[in-house]
């Protein structure tokens, strides 16, 4: 992507590619605010109504139904992307439930206008499809990392993922959000963290990982992050 220089845009990628036109188009109907850990954007079947646009630190997270009393953690979404720019503006269900993973700002937009100037602009409409694109390899390549990855390799790739989203050492993660994000048992995520503890990878505190060796911890990691992160570059290194 080439973001534009303009020092108003909220610090989003997308927001930062569009043009001036466009941008111009959508600044009066952005609603700027801040996201707070935990905060539901969407539950399953709610209408998705609205895009909202992580900016700088903010991580939203898709946790989708395991089983009636279990969600799992499939995707995380920082500036680099936002949720709802697949919807068209009629009311579709949303399948996830999405929350806010770490606060900071975020940038709500309702999908009509989003609908709006997709339809008069081609520029856009292509930008949107690359992102849907990304969105789908994501998925794909999470499914993957499931199946073919151990557990710790999944559980250092979840920590390194929050810490280059969010630029912060320390990482607001308990055990039972990890294991949500790992789709484990909270004694088995425990066990983990207590393993990388004792080799000096990590630290705790109440609530919080603090991270003492990172480029043990990226080594420890599967390169499914890294993978996404070369598509992602080429399917936006060019204007839409």
């Amino acid at each position: 992507m080439r973001p534009k220089p303009e020092s108003s845009r909220p610090l989003n990628d997308l927001i930062g590619s569009l043009s001036s036109q466009e941008f111009e188009f959508f600044r009066h109907s952005f609603d700027v605010g801040e996201g707070t850990v935990g905060q539901v954007l969407y539950h399953p079947g709610d209408p998705v109504e609205n895009v909202y646009f992580p900016c700088g630190p903010t991580l939203l997270s898709l946790a989708i139904a395991a089983n009636e009393d279990r969600d799992v953690e499939a995707v995380l979404i920082g500036r680099e992307g936002a949720v709802g720019v697949v919807a068209d503006g009629d009311g579709l269900p949303t399948y996830s439930r999405i929350s806010v993973k770490a606060g900071g700002p975020l940038v709500r937009l309702p999908v009509r206008k989003l609908g709006e100037a997709k339809a008069g602009s081609g520029g856009l409409e292509r930008l949107l499809a690359r992102y849907s694109h990304y969105l789908l390899a994501y998925l794909g390549q999470s499914a993957v990392c499931n199946a073919v990855h151990s557990i710790e390799q999944r559980a250092a790739k979840w920590i390194v993922q929050i810490i280059e989203h969010t630029g912060a050492e320390d990482v607001t993660l308990t055990h039972e959000q990890l294991a949500a994000l790992l789709g484990i048992g909270r004694s088995y995520a425990s066990r983990i963290i207590q393993r990388f503890k004792a080799e000096g990878i990590l630290d705790t505190a109440r609530g919080t990982l603090r991270v003492q060796d990172l480029p043990e911890l990226q080594q420890r990691s599967c390169q499914c992050s890294g993978w996404l992160k070369k598509h992602y570059t080429e399917l936006f290194s060019s204007s839409p």
